[in-house]
């Protein structure tokens, strides 16, 4: 019988990092200090400021950690058959990243300007990503799944999924009452984008995709 291996225990800066992320999404970034979240934890702020010395240093590594975490699902193509199983498996991670750092995409606005080193990461990343999804359009053309058209016009397809994905959670929030009708929320949504240009191929793909996963979206 295998035997069942302990939990790893958090050390005191992974306990401030998941207490912070828990705070800032319960009570938006502008209410929490960094006192807040030592007396939540039950530790002194001397304690707490030692490992980040200010709100600015918890914020960037937060972000770090966010960054690396939605690297490697843009990393894993080799993992999956196709580019279309690839995007189905990145955007129901995104998804649920999403709301597990619900406060970032929520205060994108004030963080980017309030702490301009992490501004910088964060134009740094969106270069990458723009990248890294541009890459991913022409593998969609290559493996037949969409149609070939010009440049320009799928670039202006991607700023619209980055506009989808950058303000999905603020949308949620102040058009409460609003129902779409597409259950699968922000991925549906950029699927519908897409539609209009997948090939017969592509659409067969993406079918069996729907047919052959159940993700389930938390939005908690």
């Amino acid at each position: 019988m295998a035997k069942v291996q302990p939990a790893k225990k958090l050390s005191t800066k992974e306990k401030i990092i998941k207490t912070a992320i828990q705070m800032f999404n319960d009570q938006g970034i502008q209410r929490v200090t960094c006192r807040h979240i030592a007396e939540e934890m039950g530790i002194s702020y001397g304690n707490l400021n030692y490992h980040y010395n200010n709100k600015e240093a918890l914020l960037l590594a937060i972000y770090e950690q966010m960054r690396d975490e939605m690297s490697n699902s843009y990393l894993l193509r080799e993992e999956y058959p196709t580019a279309f199983e690839h995007f189905y498996r990145l955007l129901a991670h995104l998804e649920q990243f999403q709301y597990k750092y619900r406060f970032f995409n929520l205060d994108v606005l004030e963080i980017s300007r309030t702490y301009s080193p992490i501004n910088r990461i964060l134009q740094k990343t969106l270069k990458i990503r723009k990248k890294q999804m541009t890459e991913l359009f022409k593998q969609f053309v290559n493996e037949g799944y969409l149609t070939k058209r010009p440049k320009e016009e799928y670039e202006r397809v991607q700023h619209m999924i980055r506009i989808v994905i950058t303000f999905w959670l603020s949308q949620e929030e102040i058009l409460t009452g609003f129902q779409s009708g597409n259950k699968q929320g922000m991925s549906g949504h950029i699927w519908e984008l897409l539609r209009p240009y997948m090939t017969k191929q592509g659409l067969a793909e993406y079918d069996k995709l729907e047919t052959g996963f159940s993700y389930v979206f938390n939005s908690q």
